[in-house]
């Protein structure tokens, strides 16, 4: 009798919830240089690397926080997809589908990729609950508006927050793109992935997602 009613009560008071380990922004580049057949390809992309059985199983394990952050020239950045916890794969399902649904926030401007850090830095406090939190910026371009990349490192270097990125380039063999990421924009404990072209975006961001949550993308 007295087990029966110990577990009855145990099954009526759960323990506490699983801490957030993690707080994710993704902030995608949606400047003039993207153009609308390759801003569905980054969303599409997005989508399918969320939907990922092996992200979607580190994101649940560390009950993640995810958010989407667009951003383009200087005071062009919305947070597009506000932040969601991923508790339940419906959560994870349901972020993945409005990823891809997404309505693109602007069209036909610069890239600040200083104000994008800083903007994306400042949604934080939103999730101050969560051990890490981590700015996923990708872009296809250097900074040509604003100028405060290094400024905005520095901020988030302060703040503890760790800036990853990938690099949308060229199919040719140069990278300058991956070359001002990982000089100007990354962290000291963060790292640049390359994406040749937007059609590569997919793998890229999946091992991105992988590598940022804590499992080997191989």
């Amino acid at each position: 009798m007295i087990r029966a009613l110990a577990l009855a009560l145990s099954l009526a008071c759960p323990g506490p919830a699983r801490a957030c380990d993690t707080a994710l922004l993704l902030a995608i580049d949606v400047s003039g240089s993207i153009d609308r057949g390759e801003y569905a390809l980054q969303a599409e992309g997005l989508a399918l690397a969320l939907s990922d059985p092996a992200v979607a199983d580190l994101l649940l394990a560390g009950q993640s926080a995810l958010a989407i952050v667009h951003w383009s020239g200087v005071g062009r950045q919305a947070l597009a997809l506000p932040w969601r916890r991923m508790l339940t794969p419906s959560d994870v399902a349901a972020f993945a589908r409005s990823s891809r649904a997404l309505p693109r926030a602007f069209t036909a401007s610069d890239t600040a990729v200083g104000e994008a850090i800083s903007f994306s830095l400042a949604q934080f406090a939103a999730v101050a609950d969560c051990r890490r939190r981590v700015i996923d910026i990708s872009g296809d371009g250097p900074e040509n508006a604003g100028f405060t990349v290094a400024r905005a490192r520095r901020a988030a270097e302060a703040a503890s927050v760790e800036i990853n990125a990938i690099a949308i380039e060229d199919m040719g063999a140069s990278s300058p793109i991956t070359a001002f990421y990982d000089r100007w924009a990354i962290t000291r404990t963060g790292f640049v992935l390359t994406a040749r072209g937007l059609q590569d975006y997919r793998r890229a961001i999946r091992e991105k997602l992988l590598r940022e949550l804590g499992k080997p993308a191989g």
